[in-house]
């Protein structure tokens, strides 16, 4: 939800000839990317990703972005088209999909087959796709799209430039400028300069590293590390890190060959996501270096690499059931190695740290990014924006992709590198590109879409609070049977509780308020079950915040006699 712009209204109606830009997620958050590109009546969908949930959010799988804005506006939807494919950018696709089945999809190689494999999971139907590459031109309706090759810390990510009758807008997606990639696939500059040159009216660009200063460190900084950490160990060796980290798993791999290792998947999204790559040619797997997960226990532990996912500590990991011992056939034993090659995800700390103190706990050596150079980020650091401000000179730029600081401090460099017109907004926040300038046109409400099971949406901000409410402060309930004739409680009150006090004892000294209360409220014509409810809710909350200072969920059942 937005906070920043609460005065702002709903939109007016799209001036001729503008292009209108509604983020409905990404913009406040490390996640859920999906931005809504209108003109001529005409939608461009970039990016429909996925927020994973926090503590906050109990029993939640996912979060969506809000799709309600365009709702009644699928049928107008040209194309979605994909920047790469991390979770983050792709993971709400099949969602959308199941609104309307027939979207053109577009995007790289390596993100349409990641992609491929999460619609088959969803059972649905592929859809029209357009592989596209750096360098090629293709329109949509009213929209001509050029693609852009990006580094990134998966292969094959793009920058799409949009060109409309309002103007031209370059989008980066996620990006940073590592100038010895391990593919050699550099962001192209070049093409940076000459769109420049022709005429960016609307710079989108990566603001999560904004407040980093200088230059992203380069991904093959990386390899001496994972070498000498390979070197110390002499037993097993696990390393987590994101499943579609292609890069890494290749540095993984290259560092077990170096050093005599066999090495196995662990966790169902790498063993897929991996197997992916290899196909298309984007990960090359020396030789005889891979084993079945199960089949490298049979190895002597020196001889063993495992790559698991769970890096962000996620409680349904691989490594998070390892570290809870309970994981079918990985059993951590003192002298092991894990090593955490991944970032830290803002609101994921608690969560990470729990696992590397619970791998401690049973004597592993934990290698994270907080005591090795065991990850890089995938994004641009304050300097590579600068210079990209200054390659591209926009005419008006949305910072995108961060949480409000990084949005902020990326407004910052744009205006210290001279753009004079810098936009910021949220999600839902509605920018209106009309004659050369952007400028905020108003507010549509987009909220958080929670997946919960094999439901979507139905899951509230209050039932979240609920369970919260639970979780932290337990409940009560209090069963009575009342003569609502007489006045008199004619059976109870039964009071059972969970998570509060399990002793029945406790609660002793609230029986007798409780049937002088209900005898007052019948003698005062109170005799509605509903009304007696409340009554009963009443007393047991103030009398359990007063001796006990909680606040449990407390549900009251009045039976009429």
């Amino acid at each position: 939800m937005s906070h920043q712009h609460p005065e702002l209204s709903a939109p007016a109606p799209l001036a001729p000839g503008g292009l209108r830009v509604t983020p409905l997620g990404g913009l406040g958050e490390i996640g859920r990317n999906m931005t809504v590109f209108e003109y001529d009546g005409r939608l461009l969908v970039v990016d429909c990703g996925v927020l994973f949930p926090e503590d906050h959010h109990p029993g939640v799988d996912l979060i969506l972005p809000d799709f309600e804005p365009i709702r009644d506006r699928l049928d107008a939807i040209e194309a979605l088209v994909l920047t790469h494919g991390h979770e983050d950018h792709i993971g709400a696709t099949p969602y959308l999909l199941r609104e309307r089945g027939d979207i053109p999809l577009v995007g790289s190689q390596l993100t349409l087959a990641l992609l491929g494999s999460k619609l088959r999971e969803h059972r649905l139907k592929e859809t029209v796709h357009h592989v596209v590459k750096e360098g090629d031109r293709i329109s949509f309706g009213p929209f001509d799209l050029e693609f852009v090759a990006v580094n990134h810390s998966i292969p094959d990510a793009l920058a799409v430039a949009i060109r409309t009758g309002a103007g031209m807008v370059l989008h980066t997606g996620d990006f940073k400028m590592d100038q010895l990639p391990l593919d050699g696939r550099i962001t192209d500059l070049r093409a940076f300069a000459r769109l420049g040159e022709e005429g960016v009216d609307l710079f989108l660009t990566d603001s999560t590293n904004a407040e980093v200063p200088g230059f992203t460190t380069a991904e093959k900084d990386i390899s001496p590390v994972l070498d000498r950490v390979f070197a110390k160990s002499d037993q097993r060796i696990i390393v987590a890190c994101f499943a579609s980290h292609v890069h890494r798993v290749q540095q993984i791999l290259d560092a077990a060959v170096a050093h005599g290792r066999k090495v196995g998947y662990v966790g169902r999204s790498m063993v897929r996501n991996m197997a992916i790559a290899q196909d298309l040619g984007y990960l090359t797997v020396p030789p005889g270096v891979m084993v079945e997960a199960k089949e490298l226990a049979d190895l002597p532990p020196h001889k063993q690499v495992l790559i698991s996912t769970g890096s962000q500590g996620e409680p349904l990991s691989a490594l998070s059931r390892i570290a809870q011992r309970n994981h079918h056939f990985v059993h951590i034993e003192e002298g092991d190695t894990v090593v955490l090659a991944s970032s830290l995800i803002p609101g994921n700390e608690n969560a990470v740290y729990r696992v590397i103190n619970g791998l401690s706990r049973w004597g592993a050596n934990v290698v994270h990014k907080g005591n090795a150079l065991v990850h890089v980020s995938g994004h641009a650091s304050a300097g590579e924006l600068l210079y990209c401000y200054n390659i591209v000179r926009p005419r008006n730029v949305l910072p995108v992709h961060g949480e409000i600081r990084h949005m902020r401090a990326n407004a910052d460099l744009a205006r210290e590198a001279g753009v004079e017109n810098v936009v910021l907004g949220e999600d839902g926040v509605v920018v209106d590109l009309v004659d050369g300038v952007a400028a905020i046109a108003g507010k549509v409400e987009v909220g958080y879409v929670f997946v919960d099971g094999s439901t979507v949406g139905d899951v509230s901000e209050s039932s979240l609070k609920d369970r919260r409410i639970l979780g932290e402060e337990g409940f009560i309930s209090v069963i009575l049977v009342v003569d609502t004739v007489q006045g008199k409680v004619v059976s109870g009150p039964e009071i059972h509780a969970r998570g509060f006090a399990e002793d029945e004892s406790t609660f002793e000294e609230i029986r007798q308020p409780i049937i002088d209360a209900i005898a007052e409220a019948v003698r005062e014509g109170v005799d509605d079950s509903h009304q007696l409810q409340q009554t009963v809710r009443r007393v047991v909350g103030r009398w359990v915040n007063r001796t006990h200072r909680r606040r449990p969920m407390i549900i009251p059942i009045v039976i009429e006699a």
